[in-house]
Order: C-alpha cells, then sequence, then structure tokens
C-alpha cells in the first residue's frame, strides 16, 4: 500500500492543515496505510468501521471516542463524519474499499482539511476503491 501512503502524504499532509491520517481496509478491517508516527489502535479502527454501517445515528447523538478523546459530531451521512473537540477535529470519509482517516489540530483550517479528505475519497472512488 505504498501508493495510497503516498497519496495521504502528498494530498493530505502537504495542505498543512491534516495533522496525522490514516486508510483503514474496510474488508480487512485493519489500518493499511498512515502517515509517520500516527498509529490507530485496533478498536478504533473497528469502530470508526462501525460507525458507518450500524452506528451512524448514535454518533450523530452522542459523538464518538477516538484514540481515548471524545469528539462531538458535526456532520454524520453515509458517506462521511465530521467531528470536533476542543484540541482539533476528525475527519472521517468511506469509500468502496477505505474508511479514510484525517485529523487537524487548533490553528489549522477545518475546511481544507475537509476538502482535501473528500478529494482523496472521489479519487479513490473513481479509481474503484
Amino acid at each position: 500500500m505504498i501508493q495510497l501512503q503516498t497519496l495521504l502524504n502528498e494530498s493530505l499532509i502537504r495542505t498543512k492543515h491534516v495533522e496525522n491520517a490514516a486508510a483503514i481496509a474496510i474488508n480487512e478491517r485493519e489500518v493499511c496505510a498512515s502517515t509517520s508516527g500516527f498509529y490507530v489502535p485496533p478498536e478504533n479502527a473497528i469502530n470508526l468501521i462501525y460507525a458507518f454501517y450500524k452506528n451512524l445515528l448514535q454518533v450523530r447523538k452522542e459523538g464518538l471516542y477516538f484514540k481515548q478523546k471524545h469528539y462531538k459530531c458535526v456532520r454524520a451521512d453515509e458517506h462521511s463524519i465530521y467531528l470536533k473537540n476542543a484540541d482539533g477535529g476528525l475527519i472521517v470519509v468511506k469509500t468502496k474499499a477505505f474508511i479514510l482517516i484525517a485529523m487537524y489540530r487548533v490553528g489549522m483550517y477545518p475546511s481544507v482539511c475537509v476538502e482535501a479528505v473528500e478529494k482523496l475519497a472521489d479519487y479513490l472512488r473513481e479509481k474503484g476503491s
């Protein structure tokens, strides 16, 4: 998954408005690529998959815990979940094969992070992934 690793760095980290990013392979239920030093615990990866397939309404109402921090839901639909807390935010977007995760911190523009992740997801969807 070196190509996916490169896509995360080139299309997300280079914006300077994404602090960390990862891709979870939906079928394998595990992280298949992530930016340097960004570890997504296996239980968090599975929870994000379930957020789309089983718990979307609950995520809208209650938010989501990721890496032991609570995030309030800003938006949640069948393709995207946007979450935030006092430290920054978490953008989660589903394609056919992957769940993309991008984190931003205070001082970064959430709108730039969202746009970059959504564009990468569109690119992957065009490629059938």
